[in-house]
């Protein structure tokens, strides 16, 4: 991994001395990586490669600046414009809620116990694909209540009458389940936010 990175490094240090070919290499080594990543965001073949080519846009204009800084962390850079454009598409055709006053997009920091309704349909949209995985991770109890509240749409009421718990478990399991989350996210060092 190392050495890749720092292979990556030395093309982008390449690319910005002058060598063209050096960004056709970055390209075609994240090729699949990046327009799989788009992908599983918007379920769209040509969406994803509109968003692809953006992404590379910005990534030359970036580099031909002299603004790229990253070093040795070229792929996640890459990865965090690409989910930036994603992010801009969503907003652009009014499928994902827009945060006021923030860029953050971080599912931690948004979802409150009982607001689920926007954070609900972001899930959806940008991340359930990561999530899922991350999801099995959780302990059971957790990963029952936090299915029920986003993927079946259960109040925290029905949630308690359906595993014969206090409405306080029931939401104090949701908490846990999110911080567990969060943890597994860092420990796994996934890009869920931009």
């Amino acid at each position: 991994m190392e050495q890749l990175q720092i292979k990556d490094s030395i093309l982008v240090k390449n690319y910005i001395d002058g060598d063209e070919k050096a960004l056709e290499i970055l390209i075609n080594r994240h090729n699949q990586r990046i327009t799989s990543f788009i992908y599983s965001k918007v379920l769209d073949r040509d969406v994803a490669e509109d968003i692809f080519q953006d992404t590379f846009i910005k990534v030359i204009k970036t580099l031909k600046k002299g603004r790229y800084s990253e070093e040795g962390k070229f792929l996640p850079w890459v990865m965090r414009i690409a989910h930036n454009l994603v992010i801009a598409h969503f907003r652009k055709n009014k499928r994902m809620p827009k945060f006021e006053g923030s860029d953050d997009f971080n599912i931690f920091s948004v979802i409150k116990d009982e607001k689920l309704n926007a954070e609900r349909q972001l899930i959806k949209d940008q991340i359930e694909s990561d999530l899922t995985v991350l999801i099995d991770e959780l302990p059971d109890d957790q990963k029952e209540v936090l299915i029920m509240r986003i993927y079946k749409d259960m109040s925290f009421k029905e949630i308690s009458e359906n595993t014969d718990v206090s409405i306080n478990t029931a939401l104090g399991r949701m908490r846990y389940a999110l911080i567990n989350l969060r943890k597994i996210v860092e420990r796994k060092n996934i890009v869920l936010t931009n």
